[in-house]
């Protein structure tokens, strides 16, 4: 063979074996190892964690390792770790050379590199498998840093029981992140690998706390830290059983990858405050069968959840404890008519003010109320707001159209409307649809920001409403019954409340310039209870976060744009021709579009009969009725209205149904002669209201009052 061959040989045996040493080393040395979920706030405070699917509080490795705990672990375990290729010569014939003294095993010899990949590759320690982790590891500080390295050891070392890596147990014993641990405490989690057992009590603890100062005492006179750190640190205590991890937003973190370190937008100051309010405020109104409670913040310079409260107090064991209640759809009762109320004002529907009808109205069998059983007549469209009445919000939804006010409630991004609009029908507004907390708090947050910047992807464009909406919502009655507009220091929010049928579920939501907050109370399981309504159980805990929060702005800025018009006081419609006073208003664009006013001729200030009969109940300064000379509609039906269809119900003893047939008339002693189905049925004077018991079937009743004026509308009897 020659020379030349020999050459050969040997230069394709060496590279063969460079390219084996090369490739040698898996590219994702842990693949496939569980990690914890982790979630931490903006600010990198840990929220909480789940254990790894394997059963190990692992967390995910971390880019960064604190210098106290990277100095100690090279002292204890590699002093020369910054200088050797991977492996060290010297410690390897060092622990040779003790093992044969010893007679046994007392050292491996092996470097923090080589132990790395001992972590990866969970195999039977044997001279054969310590000669590949040192190929191996040579491989791998070509690969890394020594930085990597010690990060990557610092993720998978064992640190006692069921606790992997530094900085779950760093959670896990000290009960903080690690880079705030101590000199003494870095020391002990640098040392506690070589004996993980060690770290529980009764298990040979004083050869831990042995080991834990001769490495303080090391770094000390390496120069890491003084004598008195030394000293000082020598004196803190081992760690005891361990800790309970963080559990703060307990839901929220359910929302994020598993196996993963991922940042959220809450902030942990914000979330813990919120959190003991909720809990202090459930665990009261528990006593009162209301266990539930739920809360959402955003912040609405960013557009970010800042708290996140699923469902209060973890600790008190009940039925739909684990429920996330702000992920969950609920009945929304009246939480959805400040949305209704502003789209129909850009629409030019109506106007800020403008009288809205609230009289009986029974449509195929709905028949609305008020939450206080009463009627007004007519309610100017912001008080009918504030006051969240039920009857003005159905009339305004007919007109405005329910298909319409569906598509624009999923455009806010209320997703769980899934059916058709036909199946929600009219009391969609009253609470006929589910929403989450979750998302009707951010579709709030998103109408305030679109007043603030005017830029936000909001199916509600106009500005001028939405100042207009938001101003009827700070007139709501506050639970502490104190007036903002009196009281300066008072925090201003603009508020909403509502209530679902039978008292299953209570809402607030309220907007301030840089804040909207939504509370959720009632029972995961669904039962109602007497007394829980918004304003009761939630409005509270409302004001309590927003006085918690830190504010600069103390209301909403003026919007600007739209239009200026002539308005009437009296009625809230653009000006009539017969208006005797108007007041110039700046409005939504599309308000030039409004119907003028309907309710003054000649000068007078006339309400049609069934609105005035409520009206002046509540207006003794009204006087239309006397001033309709020249009006020929004097009588109109309060109940029923034309095309109802009634249901009568048997009465006890087995008779047919009754029902209630009332008018309203404009003069206050006329004499009305009622009629159903051309049989004369009876006269009323002063109140006019008859009890009837048609047969079922369609039917028309007709009245005529002593002046000859008649009226008449059908119904239909089931």
């Amino acid at each position: 063979m020659t020379r030349k061959t020999k050459w050969w040989i040997a230069g394709s045996v060496a590279g063969v074996l460079f390219l084996a040493w090369l490739f040698c080393l898996p590219r994702d040395l842990f693949r496939g190892t569980a990690y914890s979920t982790v979630v931490t706030d903006r600010n990198g405070e840990l929220l909480g964690a789940r254990i790894a699917d394997d059963g190990q509080w692992r967390f995910p490795p971390s880019d960064s390792i604190p210098e106290r705990y990277a100095k100690a672990l090279i002292q204890f375990e590699d002093r020369y770790f910054r200088y050797h290729p991977g492996v060290n010569p010297v410690a390897i014939v060092r622990a040779l050379a003790g093992n044969i003294r010893a007679g046994h095993v007392t050292s491996g010899g092996s470097t923090i590199t080589m132990q790395v990949i001992r972590l990866s590759r969970k195999k039977e320690r044997t001279v054969i498998q310590k000669l590949v982790e040192a190929i191996l590891a040579t491989r791998l500080e070509v690969r890394c840093s020594k930085n990597e390295i010690i990060s990557l050891y610092a993720a998978h070392a064992p640190f006692g029981g069921n606790v992997v890596g530094l900085e779950a147990a760093s959670w896990r014993y000290f009960g903080r992140p690690a880079a705030e641990l101590s000199w003494a405490e870095a020391a002990t989690l640098a040392v506690l690998p070589n004996s993980p057992s060690s770290i529980h009590p009764g298990r040979n603890r004083d050869a831990l706390l042995q080991k834990r100062n001769r490495l303080l005492r090391r770094l000390c006179e390496h120069g890491d830290i003084s004598e008195e750190t030394c000293l000082e640190s020598m004196e803190e205590p081992l760690p005891g059983e361990p800790l309970p991890l963080p559990s703060l937003a307990r839901q929220w973190v359910e929302h994020f990858p598993k196996g993963r370190r991922s940042v959220s937008s809450l902030v942990y100051e914000f979330q813990r405050n919120i959190e003991s309010v909720v809990e202090r405020e459930s665990d009261h109104l528990s006593e009162e069968g209301i266990a539930d409670m739920a809360v959402v913040v955003i912040d609405n310079r960013s557009g970010e959840t800042v708290a996140y409260c699923g469902n209060s107090s973890p600790g008190r064991n009940r039925p739909g404890v684990q429920v996330d209640i702000a992920a969950s759809p609920r009945s929304t009762g009246s939480i959805l008519k400040p949305f209704l109320f502003c789209a129909a004002m850009e629409e030019g529907l109506i106007l800020p003010e403008t009288l809205l009808k609230d009289t009986p109205i029974n449509l195929d069998g709905f028949a609305p109320q008020n939450f206080d059983r009463q009627f007004y007549g007519a309610v100017p469209a912001s008080e009918a707001l504030a006051r969240s009445l039920n009857v003005p919000a159905v009339n305004l939804l007919r007109d405005y159209g329910v298909q319409k006010f569906h598509e624009l409630l999923k455009s806010a991004g209320i997703s769980t409307m899934t059916k058709e609009s036909s199946y929600y029908g009219l009391s969609l507004i009253l609470g006929g649809g589910e929403a989450t907390l979750e998302e009707l708090t951010r579709a709030y947050s998103r109408m305030a920001r679109q007043l603030l910047y005017g830029n936000e992807d909001f199916p509600l464009r106009d500005r001028v409403a939405i100042g207009y909406t938001l101003d009827a919502l700070r007139n709501v009655s506050r639970p502490d019954e104190l007036d903002p507009n009196l009281i300066p220091s008072l925090r201003k929010a603009a508020w909403k409340t509502g209530t679902s049928y039978g008292f299953r579920d209570a809402w607030a939501i309220g907007m301030t310039p840089e804040w909207t907050i939504g509370v959720w109370t009632g029972n995961a399981q669904g039962q109602g209870v007497p007394g829980l309504t918004g304003a009761r159980t939630s409005g509270p805990v409302l004001f309590t976060i927003l006085n918690m929060l830190p504010m600069s702005e103390d209301w909403f800025p003026q919007a600007d744009g739209g239009i200026f018009a002539s308005t009437c006081p009296l009625s809230g419609h653009l000006a009539g021709p017969d208006c005797p006073h108007t007041e110039p208003v700046r409005l939504p664009e599309r308000a030039a579009d409004s119907e003028p006013c309907p309710y003054h001729a000649g000068g007078e200030f006339v309400l049609p009969p069934a609105m005035e009969w409520f009206y002046r109940g509540s207006h003794p300064e009204y006087r239309g009725a006397q001033r309709r000379a020249s009006q020929t509609r004097t009588m109109e039906f309060i109940y029923p209205s034309q095309g109802t269809t009634l249901e009568l119900p048997r009465q006890l003893d087995g008779s047919p149904g009754v029902a209630v047939f009332r008018i309203a008339h404009t003069k206050t002693d006329a004499t009305v002669w009622w009629h159903l189905d051309n049989d004369y049925a009876g006269q009323t004077r002063f109140v006019h209201e008859l009890r009837l018991r048609p047969s079922p079937g369609r039917h028309h009743v007709t009245v005529v009052d002593e002046d000859g004026n008649s009226l008449s509308i059908s119904f239909t009897v089931r």
